[in-house]
């Protein structure tokens, strides 16, 4: 295979290295993707020499991982990870080594590397490539194989048969049958593996060009059912109707048709989750599914707070599945898309409306005309651009006002709110202070007040 292009960047820090009668060759996923002409992105870097002598050699050094040996030097405007050649000794708790011993040689600490692919390193003086274990074969097999026996390699680290499929799933590569068949009696070792670990797989699968075959590989392995066994709950629940697939694989081809963005993934994938929870069967044989959104976005919540997701991303997720379930046609008058603004939130629209288009494909099978929301796009767009009140933050008055007119801050306070909103969805031109003082001044017996 062609070797790929070394900035001059990483010869001249190599260069240290020898002046110093140390080695350093470049390794990992960036030889891997210069390899297949991917764009390459951080570089990491192996040398015989230990941290403290790295630390002594470059003037910008920090001790990442200085008891397994790894340091980050930042040089030229790069952050390179740096770990000096090791042996990793026992893997007791399936995440990592229980000792690391120095002074391995590079052959010795390629081989404890997981697959084939990502055990090769590269000499950016020499312009060379070292592979012991046939790892240019495998890409251009297009295939991802443990380095040595797969058992082996999968015990020490449980998260590494998630890995394979992440890897898999990424480059559109097959997983090698031995190394695809030791997934299973790794299972145990899988739920040993960290929340944030496991996310951070899980997110760079659902962000490939093709997520649902990284899922399918899951399911097939049995990983699926550890790791989101609410998504295994949907395997083999029917719909009928217009839906072409079960609950599971209408998931799947609503992700795959969704555009790379990491919430509106995450909701297209579990925005039914609910509905084997909620499938009712009616007297003419017809599936229900009632409220299902409401139980999706449970389910989702508790599902993103288990892999530790930022609270944002839980808030923004939900907040879509618990939206998806809008049906529009053109007799919504102008208040009608003001109370759809008012609560999905003009700031969610765009991502609401993409799922909705993802989660049509996932209906029919088929690409889903995007021309269909465009209708409401336009009513949306004018709404928008008459710069109407369509939230709390819009109205005339607030809070304060309210007190002043002897109203308590707390329930009966946001209930008098919510009245005056309705009422400025329903007519724009209510949205005075003078107007929304008078209409307050209304509401307030009702609440003794």
């Amino acid at each position: 295979m062609r070797i790929p292009l070394i900035p001059s960047e990483l010869k001249d820090f190599a260069q240290v290295f020898r002046r110093a009668g140390r080695q350093c060759y470049i390794v990992g996923g960036a030889v891997r993707d210069g390899l297949i002409g991917r764009l390459v992105a951080d570089y990491d870097a192996a040398t015989d020499a230990p941290p403290e002598e790295v630390m002594r050699l470059f003037r910008r050094v920090v001790p990442t991982g200085i008891k397994h040996g790894t340091v980050t030097v930042l040089w030229k405007g790069r952050n390179i990870e740096t770990t000096t050649f090791r042996r990793d000794l026992g893997y007791s708790d399936g995440r990592r080594p229980d000792k690391v011993e120095f002074g391995a040689s590079l052959e010795e600490d390629l081989a404890r590397r997981d697959f084939t692919i990502n055990a090769m390193a590269l000499d950016p003086l020499e312009s060379r490539i070292i592979d012991p274990h046939g790892g240019q074969a495998d890409l251009e097999r297009r295939l991802v194989r443990a380095v040595g026996d797969p058992v082996l390699r999968f015990a020490e680290d449980g998260l590494r048969p998630l890995r394979a499929v992440r890897f898999a799933t990424q480059l559109g590569f097959e997983i090698e049958a031995a190394t695809f068949a030791a997934v299973n009696g790794a299972l145990s070792r899988l739920k040993a593996v960290s929340a944030e670990r496991l996310r951070e797989e899980i997110e760079k699968i659902l962000m490939a060009s093709e997520p649902s075959r990284g899922l399918r590989l899951m399911e097939e392995s049995g990983m699926l059912a550890i790791v989101l066994p609410e998504l295994t709950a949907c395997r083999g629940v029917e719909q009928r109707g217009l839906h072409r697939f079960d609950v599971l694989d209408h998931l799947y081809v609503s992700l795959d048709a969704s555009p790379r963005d990491r919430e509106i993934r995450l909701a297209a994938l579990f925005h039914d989750i609910g509905k084997p929870g909620t499938r009712r069967r009616e007297d003419d044989g017809v599936f229900t599914f009632h409220r299902h959104e409401e139980l999706s976005a449970r389910l989702a919540e508790g599902i993103l707070k288990r892999l530790r997701f930022p609270n944002a991303v839980i808030d923004e997720v939900t907040h879509l599945i618990r939206q998806h379930m809008f049906f529009y046609d053109e007799s919504w008058s102008d208040a009608a898309v003001r109370r759809f603004l008012a609560r999905v939130g003009t700031d969610h629209v765009d991502k609401l409306l993409a799922l909705r288009l993802a989660d049509s494909t996932g209906i029919l099978g088929h690409p889903a005309d995007p021309r269909s929301i465009e209708p409401l796009r336009r009513r949306i767009d004018a709404v928008i651009a008459k710069d109407e009140a369509l939230g709390l933050k819009d109205l005339a008055i607030g809070g304060s006002e309210l007190a002043a007119l002897g109203v308590p801050r707390g329930p009966v306070m946001g209930r008098i709110l919510a009245e005056l909103l309705e009422t400025v969805l329903d007519d724009p031109e209510q949205n005075t202070k003078e107007q929304l003082l008078r209409i307050a001044r209304g509401i307030m017996p009702k609440y003794g007040l």
